[in-house]
């Protein structure tokens, strides 16, 4: 039997960043660049202490529920911290701290202008995404939905350069197109159904017929697989690789992306349900469309030379890893699906960071520039290369751990194809990251490297320690829940627990 527990921390955890971006834009350039990173550590910080104290409650069975305000007709603006909440929670409070570190330590190492508007908009994202954790109800997750979707356009435009104007306007085209069809599907369905609010099993029934069911089901998925990255509807995403690496890695690892495929989680898991889903065949099209877009975007990542333009189509086809695993609809396939929001996050975030680092302290962008820049950054590199074999799912990290419950969800239901996709998958990841780790470890004329940089500059060693300690702590927690995947908030439990509520049809 579910507990529902009155408690103010899921409203501090989603409001506590809004109030630190607030702050930064309210003081501006008065605020010194100290302040305004003890403010985004700060508030990073205490998100995560709420979110995390949450944790065994959460593990115990209970959810924490909390009505912000009635709107009309009974629905409200309504937070409740459930299990797979929790997961999505965990991951991206944990990952700010991470990233407020490795940001500081960029946007100094760079020295990039408008600091000011990159860390409050950094937090609001932060907001939207947890709002989005969190979220009670369609409606709720809706607004929290477009809250992420206005607060990182400030990101991708943040060097307010042509190609980034273009970047950041085919983003809110995509986004905010898809975000107009979502909140249709949302009246449809609350005209139909009479709710909106989030249910294991989902609360859609019987009551429409195969067609119109479909047609609401794509129309609020449609937001989901849009900021997942799913083909053909991805090209915002690789085109927002103009932005600054730490926006980055928000966009694959710790906000963005990962607000996309939660999505799908909520609208197949606690919307619609595995007997509608199955009924109206909605999820078959959506796994397939997954198959497609996990091949298509591993042969196009083995193509592009700039090392960011590699990973984001990387990160196309990983996300619609967590698409699949949903729409397989079984709950090892499920937890699988949920389990590689967090494999995902760890390991593309230390790409990502190891990219940032190489480009802050090499000036290279491009892979083929890269030979040998192994034996400048060594940690950098050794760090990159566990994150690549794991991003492949190789055994004892945590990828693998992820990606077997998914395969064990295609086996349940006698899908090979499915199973030959995501082994092809994996072996394609070996074959455009491995290569990067060789270049960088391989030999080469040492004299060559000073032929781009001025006489005394010095290119040895690793990028600064507020870059290099975050890459290596995601390094290292990429392996280590590899081997205990329940280590620390018990994140895989907490997945395999909304699973079989979803497939339950009610409590944990």
């Amino acid at each position: 039997m579910i507990q529902e527990i009155l408690d103010y921390r899921p409203v501090i955890a989603v409001f506590i960043s809004m109030i630190a971006a607030g702050v930064i834009l309210l003081r501006g350039n008065r605020i010194s660049a100290n302040r305004r990173e003890a403010i985004t550590f700060g508030a990073a910080v205490i998100k995560a202490v709420c979110i995390f104290s949450m944790v065994p409650q959460v593990l115990a069975g209970n959810e924490f529920d909390i009505i912000l305000f009635e709107i009309a007709g009974g629905i409200s603006l309504e937070l409740k911290v459930d299990g797979a909440g929790m997961v999505f929670g965990c991951v991206a409070s944990g990952l700010w701290i991470l990233t407020s570190v490795y940001s500081i330590g960029y946007m100094r190492g760079h020295k990039e202008k408008n600091q000011t508007g990159y860390f409050a908009a950094f937090a609001m994202c932060l907001s939207g995404a947890i709002g989005i954790c969190f979220a009670a109800n369609l409606l709720t997750f809706f607004i929290f939905y477009e809250i992420l979707t206005v607060a990182t356009y400030p990101l991708v435009v943040h060097y307010r350069d042509k190609k980034g104007k273009l970047s950041g306007r085919k983003y809110l085209i995509y986004t905010l197109s898809s975000g107009q069809l979502f909140l249709a599907g949302i009246v449809f369905l609350y005209v139909s159904c009479g709710t909106l609010d989030f249910q294991p099993g989902g609360f859609v029934e019987h009551s429409l017929s195969k067609g119109m069911t479909a047609l609401a089901f794509f129309l609020v998925i449609v937001g989901g697989v849009v900021k997942a990255g799913v083909m053909p509807l991805h090209s915002w995403l690789p085109a927002a690789m103009v932005a600054p690496t730490p926006v980055s890695a928000l966009l694959h690892a710790v906000a963005v992306v990962k607000a996309g495929a939660f999505c799908v989680i909520r609208i197949v898991g606690y919307t619609f349900g595995p007997e509608i889903c199955r009924w109206s065949e909605a999820t078959d099209v959506l796994a397939w469309i997954a198959v497609c877009t996990i091949l298509l975007s591993s042969l196009i990542a083995m193509q592009k030379d700039n090392l960011k333009a590699r990973l984001a189509y990387s990160t196309v086809g990983q996300l619609s890893y967590i698409v699949l695993g949903v729409c397989i609809l079984t709950p090892a396939s499920m937890a699988g699906a949920m389990y590689h929001i967090v494999a995902h996050a760890f390991m593309k975030i230390t790409l990502f960071m190891c990219a940032g680092a190489i480009f802050v302290t090499t000036h290279k962008a491009e892979i083929s520039d890269m030979r040998g820049i192994g034996r400048r950054m060594p940690l950098t590199m050794a760090a990159f290369t566990v994150a690549s074999i794991g991003i492949a799912g190789m055994p004892f990290m945590v990828g693998f751990v992820s990606k077997m419950s998914i395969i064990e969800g295609a086996a349940e239901i006698g899908q090979p194809f499915f199973i030959v996709t995501l082994m092809a998958s994996a072996l394609l990841s070996l074959t455009y990251l491995v290569p990067v780790c060789y270049i960088a470890f391989s030999k080469r004329n040492i004299n060559a490297d000073f032929l781009d940089y001025p006489a005394g500059t010095v290119l040895e060693g690793e990028a600064n320690k507020a870059m290099l300690i975050p890459l290596l702590l995601t390094a290292c927690i990429s392996i280590l829940l590899g081997i205990m995947p329940n280590a620390g908030p018990h994140l895989l439990q907490l997945a395999e627990m909304a699973a079989q509520s979803i497939f339950q049809g009610g409590g944990m």
